[in-house]
């Protein structure tokens, strides 16, 4: 049985190749952070080796494969991840030899290769190697935020799925039904999670998530009563961590995008719904244009960062732009 919350046409897309015996040899999954690119890529490896004599019910979950596979212990499914951030060639050089070897206990190795967008241009070229000439019994899974940061030559190599976020009612079911979230808690995080499933989960399990979407928005607001010397520190603070700075650029916008409908008296699809006070008390202190400037401020911020702009600089412009309380 297939595990993945949504995604439905993705999901029957690879049950249709599995029932035809004509799966890709390269799959690239896109979407937004913790929207299930993972879970999808190691369900579907699943699939491909489960023992079940019912081609039907694969992946079935229960045998010895599909367990060895959930617990990341079989052999011929391997996650590979960068080091520190980075996707380097020697893990790919690994990759291109161990592929030609025979599987050990499957039908198929698969390889998951998690955040193509951190490999280096030495790796990302070694891949193609293996992309041009796959062996035929090997399956790569390749993960990234946008197809657009990958080389041209490699996406043209792969099927790709491009996974969208998911309803907030979905979510919100998945953590009442599978995680036994009450259904305040569940709204709220399905609320706050932007359709991103993994991200819920995540956030139902560590209470320091939320403890830290808390944070950074009491800064934020500290923020907007502070001059041009603060904020800059503050962009100087937050470029030291730039892999952080995503997210932050996320909640803030979720924030922001709440005022402009605090200003406009609707309440209907806020997502910051623990703190609706706050934000009818800020909407009252803003023209709309000063909040849908800011709204594109921080879009355009997100653009840029994508396209490897430096974080510094555009965090400082960024906060330079937060409108004065």
């Amino acid at each position: 049985m297939w595990q993945v919350v949504g995604h439905k046409w993705a999901v029957d897309l690879l049950k249709r190749a599995l029932a035809r015996e004509r799966a890709a040899h390269a799959y690239l999954l896109t979407g937004p952070p913790q929207i299930g690119k993972r879970s999808l890529a190691l369900n579907f490896a699943q699939a491909l080796n489960c023992l079940s004599d019912n081609s039907e019910e694969k992946p079935c979950g229960q045998c010895l494969a599909c367990n060895k596979i959930a617990h990341g212990s079989h052999p011929d499914v391997q996650i590979i991840e960068g080091e520190n951030g980075t996707l380097k060639i020697d893990q790919m050089r690994v990759l291109r030899h161990e592929a030609t070897l025979s599987p050990l206990e499957g039908q198929w190795k698969v390889y998951i290769i998690r955040q193509m967008e951190q490999a280096t241009a030495e790796a990302a070229n070694c891949l193609l190697k293996t992309l041009e000439e796959p062996p035929p019994h090997v399956i790569l899974m390749l993960t990234a935020n946008q197809a657009e940061s990958l080389l041209p030559t490699i996406v043209s190599r792969c099927q790709m799925l491009n996974l969208r976020p998911l309803a907030t009612e979905t979510v919100q079911r998945a953590l009442q039904e599978r995680r036994g979230a009450d259904a305040e808690r569940a709204e709220l995080l399905a609320r706050l999670s932007g359709g991103r499933l993994g991200w819920a989960v995540a956030a139902s399990q560590n209470d320091a998530i939320l403890a830290r979407r808390a944070k950074r928005l009491d800064e934020m607001i500290a923020l907007m009563a502070q001059g041009r010397v603060e904020r800059l520190e503050y962009a100087q603070q937050l470029s030291r961590n730039p892999e952080a700075v995503p997210e932050l650029l996320h909640l803030w916008l979720g924030w922001w995008r709440d005022l402009l409908l605090a200003a406009s008296g609707s309440s209907v699809g806020i997502i910051n719904i623990d703190r609706e006070n706050t934000l009818r008390t800020q909407a009252q202190r803003y023209s709309l244009g000063q909040v849908r400037d800011f709204v594109e401020a921080l879009r355009a911020a997100a653009w840029r960062l994508e396209r490897n702009a430096n974080t510094r600089l555009t965090l400082e412009v960024l906060m330079l732009s937060l409108p004065m309380r």
